[in-house]
């Protein structure tokens, strides 16, 4: 196979994988949502279960007038969405669904490459709350600001514990180092990374930049249409990001009970959809945190846990 053909052929699969997963987690987050708080929620669009719920929406929003405030930064303000999508984008292309050609680009850096694309997020949330020139959307902003910035902490440190223990900075390779007991002497890092990681996405309980009941909507206050629809798209996308990746880091990724290399595929989609579980039920069970508790669990807890890994990581490694 020529080298363009397979390269497109990749391209392809993670622009598929881009486009479907997140709608899958949307439609789950819908589902189980209505089932853990006993509400009926839309059943008929498309027949069975209300399948078709979420493709509704997307026509929806589609069909909505696309607004731009009078006083609105308009390049800044409309270039906003795509940087808060493409992130997510390129994180997709280094993670590995399974062993040998299973990823599109792999890289021996490629956590490194992660964490720092995943920080660029901060920007879209700065570039909308500055534009829309709306009080709400520019307090909303600074809350987001300082937790990601934050939170990006303690995700470095825990992320940083599991290549430590792997040697190596290989998505793929940490995956192939992986043995059951990191479930034991990571657990520590795992749980970290993963709070962490809510809070990079802003998801409940992690939500304070978003704040319906302060702030009306926070740095999205002033999207409509098509570019509210890639702000709650680009969500959905971290969801599977974050699921992905501890998936990858601490789970063991395409390692299964069974030796068939040939399933490892569907070992990492099944771990994914799990911990994507997980987030959505933080969001059903937990209420919002105050902006202190919010900064407290981060630089109290969080941050001196993840050091205190990497302390335990070293030393382990050093046993060994």
């Amino acid at each position: 196979m020529p080298d363009w053909l397979e390269l497109v052929l990749r391209v392809a699969g993670v622009l598929v994988a881009f486009l479907t997963l997140p709608l899958i987690v949307g439609q789950a987050e819908h589902k189980v949502m209505a089932h853990m708080q006993g509400r009926l929620g839309p059943m008929y669009a498309g027949g069975f279960h209300g399948w078709a719920q979420l493709v509704a929406d997307g026509i929806k929003f589609v069909q909505k007038e696309d607004v731009t405030p009078r006083d609105a930064d308009r390049p800044v303000f409309r270039l906003a969405p795509a940087v808060a999508l493409v992130p997510y984008l390129l994180v997709l292309l280094v993670i590995p669904l399974g062993p040998g050609d299973l990823v599109a680009q792999p890289l021996d850096i490629g956590l490194f490459f992660v964490l720092a694309v995943v920080g660029v997020g901060v920007l879209a949330v700065l570039m909308s709350a500055w534009a829309s020139a709306n009080k709400y959307s520019l307090l909303g902003g600074l809350r987001g600001a300082a937790q990601l910035l934050g939170y990006e902490l303690p995700l470095v440190l825990a992320a940083a514990s599991v290549a430590m223990a792997a040697g190596t900075l290989s998505l793929p390779g940490i995956v192939e180092a992986w043995q059951p007991w990191w479930l034991l002497w990571q657990a520590p890092a795992m749980v970290i990374f993963f709070v962490a990681g809510l809070a990079e996405i802003r998801r409940p309980p992690f939500d304070m930049p978003v704040a319906d009941s302060e702030l009306v909507f926070g740095y999205m206050t002033e999207y409509t249409g098509l570019r509210f629809a890639f702000f709650l798209l680009a969500e959905y996308v971290g969801i599977v990001v974050i699921a992905a990746l501890t998936t990858v880091l601490f789970l063991g990724g395409w390692q299964g009970p069974f030796a068939d290399a040939q399933l490892g595929w569907l070992w990492t989609l099944l771990k994914v959809f799990a911990v994507a579980f997980v987030i959505i039920w933080l969001r059903v069970s937990y209420p919002r945190l105050r902006e202190d508790q919010l900064q407290r669990l981060c630089w109290l807890v969080l941050v001196p846990l993840a050091l205190a890994q990497l302390v335990l990581t070293a030393a382990v490694r050093l046993a060994l």
